[in-house]
């Protein structure tokens, strides 16, 4: 008997069917990997089983040990031991760990809530998640690894059968990931059965029991990961062969079109802290600048800065095509050529309630605007070109870009930047949380435009797409760069020794 099993499930959306008689089957005690690329029905397919989308509104049957089960509400999948831990961490950020934990079940007697015994509890469930943080701490004062573990504590204290994961080390170091695979392996050994999606392969096979592989709503496979490889589920994924999975083409950069010297930035809330110490940086039209280290090194600080968007006070020159700039706002990094995707594509990249069209060209509305009015059909076809361009998935251009896939809302964010014409692209993750296929696509469209003449300068946390994607890299510790390497003599070990400190 299977601890879960969802069979012939569909669900449709107004021009979309999202999922096509999908079934899934998970045994008890076992970590079942869900793959596929963004927009193959992942997400939809854990919204019907966690009851975000209630019975009635999808067809198919959902068994848990062999019973039926309907989901009407949220509540009544968490009474059947089902709970879901989403990319974006569902926590209240003012409250502290215990009432966060509790919320919504507080123990209560005679109207009145039971704190003592609430933060008994509380403590015991962090005590089984190796969390070592007192239960009345504010969750805003936690790391984003220990709110991950508060919210499989809080998932466990629902007496959780099967817990679903959605991209959970996204935004986790090297060491909370550890944490959290033991975790995991924990939880497996005692019953649980769990369900983990994620685009990182080598996490999938170092965890899974089974993967199963879904591709435009349809369940392609499910394999022992014993008898599976990376290939394999990535060829499964993508319906096709990727047999460079980065697309390294030959660049010739030119003349320089970025310089910034003996460069510092203040912290932003911290009198007398320097996130950015002292830097040099030189970038040519027609390369790939990767910059490389671990969290906290000050990378993103730098884009930010470079890119008017920081609050601390920049000091240094810049110089764009040899001539010094003063970079005070966002409007005038755009106006000296300079264009930011951000690491957080929801919160800095885009406005979520607003449809593709609107968001692709809010970075150059001169474009579709005459005597100060939008001229909507310069917008549809503006919008139109880049969704063409970049491929992007969406039923139209009127989809509100918060309902569209990861890697969708990628495209989306590049099209805009890439419709303001920029000399200078700056990437901060690029591909985080996006399939192998859309990764694959922003390669392409890197190389493109390094052809162009474009100079990009790519922040990236995976040292493979570092090493398969840059002409030089730049490693950086502790808000300065440590290390230059070129790509032909640069390794993980000798980016991680300088990021590290072991040089």
């Amino acid at each position: 008997m299977y601890a879960l099993e969802m069979i012939e499930i569909t669900k449709e959306f107004p021009g979309v069917k999202a999922l096509d008689r999908v079934s899934f089957k998970v045994k008890k005690g076992e970590i079942h990997a869900l793959c596929g690329e963004n927009g193959a029905g992942k997400s939809t397919l854990m919204k019907v089983l966690s009851g975000l989308y209630p019975a009635g509104t999808y067809q198919g049957e959902i068994q848990i040990d062999g019973e039926k089960k309907e989901f009407h509400q949220i509540m009544d999948a968490e009474k059947a031991g089902i709970a879901i831990i989403h990319q974006e961490l569902a926590l209240v950020k003012e409250m502290t760990v215990g009432e966060n934990i509790f919320l919504g079940a507080e123990p209560i007697k005679r109207g009145v809530i039971q704190w003592d015994e609430l933060y008994h509890q509380a403590a015991g469930w962090l005590k089984k998640v190796g969390l070592k943080v007192s239960p009345e701490t504010k969750i805003g004062t936690l790391g984003i690894g220990q709110q991950q573990l508060v919210e499989i504590a809080k998932a466990l204290s629902k007496n959780t059968k099967i817990l679903i994961l959605d991209e959970p080390t996204a935004a986790l170091t090297e060491s909370e990931v550890e944490i959290l695979m033991g975790l995991l392996h924990q939880l497996r050994n005692n019953g649980v059965s769990c369900i983990y999606i994620s685009h990182k392969m080598p996490e999938v096979f170092r965890l899974a029991d089974s993967i199963t592989i879904l591709r435009d709503g349809r369940t392609i496979a499910t394999l022992d990961s014993k008898e599976a490889d990376d290939d394999k589920v990535v060829s499964l994924m993508v319906g096709r062969e990727l047999t460079e999975r980065y697309p390294r083409v030959k660049h010739t950069p030119l003349e320089t079109v970025l310089e910034v010297r003996n460069y510092s930035v203040s912290h932003k809330d911290i009198p007398g802290k320097r996130v950015i110490k002292d830097i040099n940086l030189t970038l040519r039209k027609g390369e790939i600048l990767g910059i490389a280290g671990l969290m906290g090194a000050g990378r993103t600080e730098l884009a930010m800065s470079l890119f008017g968007a920081y609050e601390g006070k920049a000091e240094g020159e810049v110089l764009i095509d040899g001539k010094p700039v003063q970079i005070r706002s966002v409007q005038e990094a755009i106006q000296a050529g300079l264009a930011l995707v951000t690491e957080d594509r929801k919160r800095l990249g885009l406005v979520l309630g607003m449809d593709i069209k609107t968001n692709t060209t809010m970075a150059a509305l001169e474009k579709v605007t005459k005597w100060g009015t939008i001229h909507t059909n310069e917008e549809i076809k503006w919008g139109q070109k880049y969704v063409d361009d970049l491929r992007t998935k969406t039923p139209s251009l009127e989809t509100t870009v918060g309902t569209l896939s990861g890697g969708n809302q990628q495209k989306v964010v590049l099209g805009k930047w890439l419709m303001a014409d920029p000399k200078i692209l700056i990437l901060d993750e690029p591909t985080r949380g996006i399939d192998v296929g859309a990764k694959y696509e922003i390669y392409h469209l890197m190389n493109k435009l390094v052809e162009r003449g474009v100079a990009i300068i790519m922040i990236s946390s995976e040292l493979p797409e570092v090493l398969g994607m840059s002409d030089r890299i730049l490693v950086m510790r502790d808000g300065t760069f440590v290390k230059e390497i070129e790509w032909r003599e640069a390794t993980q070990e000798n980016i991680m020794l300088a990021a590290t400190g072991g040089i």
